[in-house]
C-alpha cells in the first residue's frame, strides 16, 4: 500500500481513490415528489370537457358561417369557462388534514 506524507499533513492512502466507488444509495425509500396529484388530474379532465363541449355547442349553430347565438355566445362563453378552469384545476392544491 503506498502512502504519501505531506507537512503537516495526515497520511495519505493514494491507493484507492474514494470516486472509484460507487455512491451508496440510502436505506430509506423515498417517495417521489410529483407536480400534481390524482385530483389535479381529474379536475384538468374535467376542464378540458368543458372545452370540448364548448366548440361542439358552435359547431351545433345553423346560422351561416356560424353567426347564431350558439356560435357567437354560448359556445365561447363554455369554452372560456373550461379554460379558467383548467388554470384553477393546475394551481389547486389539496388541504393537507
Amino acid at each position: 500500500m503506498a502512502t504519501k506524507t505531506i507537512k503537516n499533513s495526515p497520511a495519505i492512502n493514494i491507493a484507492k481513490t474514494p470516486t472509484s466507488e460507487p455512491a451508496k444509495k440510502s436505506a430509506v425509500a423515498q417517495t417521489p415528489n410529483f407536480a400534481f396529484t390524482k385530483e389535479n388530474y381529474r379536475l384538468m379532465l374535467v376542464g378540458i370537457g368543458a372545452i370540448l363541449m364548448g366548440f361542439f355547442i358552435m359547431s351545433l349553430d345553423k346560422e351561416p358561417h356560424g353567426f347564431g347565438f350558439l356560435g357567437l355566445t354560448l359556445g365561447p362563453i363554455i369554452v372560456v369557462a373550461g379554460f379558467i378552469f383548467e388554470f384553477f384545476a393546475i394551481f389547486y392544491k389539496a388541504k393537507k388534514v
